[in-house]
């Protein structure tokens, strides 16, 4: 369960309890050298790190978890599933509540994809839909997760021209569809804390419109939530500060955020066209006029060694230049002491390398580990990719 730290703090507190390790698929003994076991926060998890799946909760494997010292999970549940059988079946809510059952601590964000159909008037037969669908999935997750974030990105997941007060009356009327859940449902001591998310691009000043504003005047109105969640995606990690003054004046002083994802997607895709080192090059046969993207493209169509991924990413001045971004990003967040838990994206997807080429954004190298681009590992297990090292010595505050 998760529990307000007091605001001054800026570490996690954990205690020493053993969770058995037990793998999500195939043998769960784990390598001698892979034997690590994982510390569970007892009453308070502010300023964890934990590992984000996004759509793929599938692909949760536990001795990467392991591994990896990960203690938190997080994914969404696309709403709209709902409509095509019952949500208990559906793989995402299936392994967020199995991750739980196993001692992990949960964040489950809902997703309402509005990209390309306009959002439910309050009242309307289908805000009546919508609700229903919520009708279906809460008693599946409330009091079993430790967190349940209202919406996944709100201002992505909509069409351009209802991001004014209908994506406020829309979202204000799902929260308090959930508030209300819970108080009839999961009202003594609930194990389940709410937030509003996410929030992205505030380091762009045309991001900062009335609708933004309303939705954080709405979390801190709101007695129930506990705060926001917020994406920063940027081209430079010093543009984070932007998304922290922007949502903490604006929340009460009791409340805390939620970075459920973060990355340097935009910095990488600024240089995916520049040629690769002449070293890496030589030693592994390119061409010296070989890009970034195309090596990345070679990895995709015949996985590299964990070696050789490893000497290509770090011959690459524009990515070496950034190693230090997960422990700069952790210890902003955690400076505030107002950081609940952040999760970085923790294991490269299908998605990620479909159709690749050179405008294609590069969420892959985010990934702490990086099935699609190296070999795998015996018994199951992927390769790290990056971020390994730098995520395990953050377990620890």
């Amino acid at each position: 369960m998760l529990r307000r730290l007091s605001m001054t703090a800026t570490t996690v507190a954990i205690a020493a309890l053993t969770i058995p390790l037990v793998a999500a698929h195939g043998d769960p003994s784990l390598d001698e050298e892979d034997h690590t076991s994982l510390s569970k926060p007892l009453d308070l998890a502010h300023g964890a790190l934990g590992a984000n799946f996004n759509q793929n909760l599938d692909a949760v494997n536990y001795r990467e978890l392991q591994l990896a010292k990960a203690q938190w999970v997080r994914g969404f549940f696309p709403m709209p599933a709902t409509d095509e059988g019952d949500p208990a079946e559906h793989f995402a809510i299936e392994t967020i509540l199995d991750t739980a059952g196993r001692g992990y601590d949960t964040i489950l964000s809902l997703k309402f994809p509005y990209n390309n159909a306009s959002l439910p008037e309050p009242g309307s037969a289908e805000m009546a839909a919508e609700l229903d669908r919520l009708d279906q999935v809460l008693p599946n997750v409330m009091g079993q997760v430790d967190i349940i974030t209202v919406g996944n990105e709100p201002f992505i997941e909509s069409l351009p021209a209802e991001r004014d007060h209908r994506l406020n009356e829309f979202y204000e009327t799902v929260a308090r569809h959930v508030i209300d859940y819970r108080s009839q449902h999961c009202a003594e001591n609930c194990a389940t804390s709410l937030y509003m998310g996410a929030l992205n691009r505030l380091d762009l000043e045309d991001r900062h419109t009335p609708a933004a504003e309303r939705w954080m005047t709405f979390v801190r109105e709101t007695p129930e939530i506990e705060g926001v969640d917020i994406h920063p995606h940027v081209p430079d990690g010093d543009n984070v500060q932007a998304f922290l003054d922007y949502i903490l004046p604006r929340m009460r002083d009791d409340q805390t955020f939620l970075v459920t994802e973060f990355s340097l997607v935009w910095h990488w895709k600024q240089h995916l066209q520049d040629p690769i080192s002449p070293e890496f090059a030589s030693t592994y046969g390119f061409a010296p006029d070989t890009q970034a993207w195309e090596v990345i493209g070679a990895a995709i169509d015949d996985p590299f060694s964990e070696r050789q991924w490893s000497d290509f990413l770090t011959s690459s001045d524009w990515f070496m230049e950034q190693s230090t971004f997960l422990h700069d990003q952790m210890k902003m967040y955690r400076d505030t002491g107002r950081l609940a838990v952040a999760t970085y994206g923790f294991r490269q997807d299908e998605l990620m390398v479909q159709n690749w080429n050179p405008n294609k954004n590069p969420w892959l190298l985010n990934s702490v580990f990086a099935p699609y681009t190296v070999q795998t590992r015996g018994s199951g297990m992927s390769a790290p990719g990056f971020w390994l090292d730098s995520f395990r010595s953050l377990q620890n505050g």
